[in-house]
């Protein structure tokens, strides 16, 4: 081995860091998760924490392996607000908080509508502050005293870059992330960049970018190599270069844009978000998307990637939680052909989004099973701790409870990949958690006759991208002569003919639809 790669891998729940070898062979990982801390009752990121546990298993692989590059990805919507001394000068605050309606109205009323916005940034209204420019809002009128201290205000992947190298950059996956800071059109800092004041704070690229994205540093440049300070705690030597990082999304997508190129696919990324993501050509919205959920990403070469998203992860997980709870068991039934013909021939039960309100691709449904035309509401049958009225009749059936809730997201999939622009012709990779589950992969491969389907065996394909950018700065290598270093496994999925499943859409699209008025 001539070197190795220590890949940093942020997730919402779940953080990582990993050590490849110079063919993209992944030796080693450490994984932990970190509990928020609680400021005046906001969940706030334990940056500190994260950071010393960084620093031990770097150490750790430093003496083990030869690391010559690190490289960071990180989950979306957060950027951390940084003083002179390099470190947080106020709190960073999750993105899940939610602040309100008259916080929303404030911020719309003063950096504009939310068609406008997405028109120009890319960019559609979440709740919550999934949208960063929210969250640094927030900041600005939750802590105005130690905002005042602010020297930078970093994209999450080059803050960690900051306490590595010491530098500051920005880089083109984070920036084009639903962020309302970038302006997709003009290649610039947003307005509301502008009219927040902050984007003398925001810093210039650390190195100037080969895409078309404006002044951006692409996912693979340098940003510099790391402190002395921090080579002393690691025990990495001191030329051990650092990337810009990137989104982890985006990140996901450059192990396909390897092997296929980047054009005729949509990538399925499953999780508790499943990210819907297709390459496109050309940046622009169609009159009847703006106000969905459906937005542009940038890709790290600087290419428009349209996007849909869901928190499908999210669902199965606490609607399995509930019905587990309720029969006393914890397996996941198998696939039954026969009683997912039934449900969907019949049209008579469906279970609907949103758990988590405005998150994903119908924010007019509110979170309840239908059936036979009678509405059961999610905290209803959430809060029944056994069997009872409140529950829909179809959850006394184990396996009945489970199919109509994997029916419920290959309906949510099936309009996220249409919103993302899937045509005839185009491939589905699906990969992450819901690629183990046949029932979902069958539904969805035989609901699109003109696209073949496929399951990836990346499992951590996240990291990997993370990995390829370094590797790329190590080597100036190009993306596509590193395709030979490592293999995926495209296993497409079998077709069977399920005549039902259109008219059962159209009766689930119509339940979702009906959600606003209860």
């Amino acid at each position: 081995m001539e070197y190795a790669i220590a890949v940093i891998d942020i997730g919402m729940t779940n953080k990582k860091v990993a050590v490849y070898d110079d063919d993209l062979r992944q030796l080693d990982a450490k994984y932990r998760n970190f509990d928020p801390i609680l400021l005046d009752g906001l969940e706030t990121h334990d940056l500190e924490g994260m950071e010393n546990w960084f620093i031990g298993e770097l150490k750790n692989f430093a003496s083990m392996y030869p690391v010559k590059a690190v490289a960071v990805s990180t989950h979306g919507a957060t950027f951390v607000c940084a003083g002179k001394d390099g470190r947080p000068a106020l709190p960073c605050v999750y993105y899940t908080h939610e602040p309100g309606p008259e916080f929303y109205d404030r911020f719309y009323g003063r950096f504009g509508t939310p068609g406008d916005l997405q028109l120009r940034t890319g960019t559609p209204a979440f709740r919550a502050m999934i949208n960063p420019a929210k969250g640094i809002f927030f900041a600005q009128e939750q802590f105005p005293g130690a905002f005042k201290n602010v020297t930078a205000i970093l994209p999450y992947p080059q803050y960690w870059g900051l306490r590595f190298t010491g530098k500051t950059g920005k880089e083109t996956t984070y920036m084009g992330n639903h962020t309302y800071l970038w302006d997709q059109i003009d290649h610039t800092l947003s307005s509301v960049a502008r009219d927040m004041g902050i984007d003398s704070l925001i810093p210039g690229p650390a190195a100037p970018a080969a895409s078309n994205a404006g002044s951006l540093s692409n996912s693979w440049d340098i940003l510099g190599t790391v402190t002395p300070e921090f080579a002393e705690k690691t025990g990495l030597s001191k030329d051990t270069i650092v990337t810009m990082g990137l989104h982890d999304s985006n990140s996901a997508l450059l192990p396909h844009f390897a092997k296929k190129g980047e054009q005729g696919f949509i990538l399925n990324s499953t999780g508790t978000w499943c990210v819907i993501m297709h390459p496109v050509e050309k940046y622009g919205f169609a009159p009847d998307e703006l106000g969905k959920i459906v937005f542009f990403n940038i890709s790290a070469f600087g290419k428009p990637v349209k996007t849909a998203i869901f928190l499908g992860g999210q669902e199965f997980e606490t609607w399995s939680k509930v019905i587990s709870k309720k029969h006393n068991r914890k397996d996941f039934p198998g696939w039954n052909e026969q009683l997912y013909r039934t449900i969907l021939a019949e049209k008579r039960i469906f279970l609907l989004p949103e758990l988590t309100p405005g998150s994903g691709q119908f924010p007019a449904s509110r979170a309840r099973v239908v059936e036979d035309g009678k509405a059961y509401l999610f905290e209803d049958i959430q809060n029944a701790a056994v069997q009872g009225p409140a529950d829909p009749p179809c959850f006394t059936g184990y396996e009945t409870a489970f199919a109509v809730l994997r029916i419920s997201l290959v309906m949510q999939t099936m309009t996220a990949l249409e919103r993302t622009g899937l045509k005839k012709g185009f491939e589905i990779y699906t990969e992450g958690g819901f690629r183990r589950d046949e029932a979902y992969n069958r539904l969805l491969s035989s609901a699109f006759t003109d696209n073949r389907a496929f399951l990836t065996d990346i499992a951590e394909a996240t990291a990997l991208g993370a990995a390829m950018t370094a590797k790329m700065a190590l080597t100036g290598k190009e993306l596509r002569q590193l395709a030979g270093d490592f293999n995926i496994e495209y296993r497409e999925m079998e077709k069977t003919a399920f005549p039902e499943l259109a008219s059962y859409r159209e009766a689930w699209l119509k339940e979702a639809e009906m959600g606003k008025d209860l």
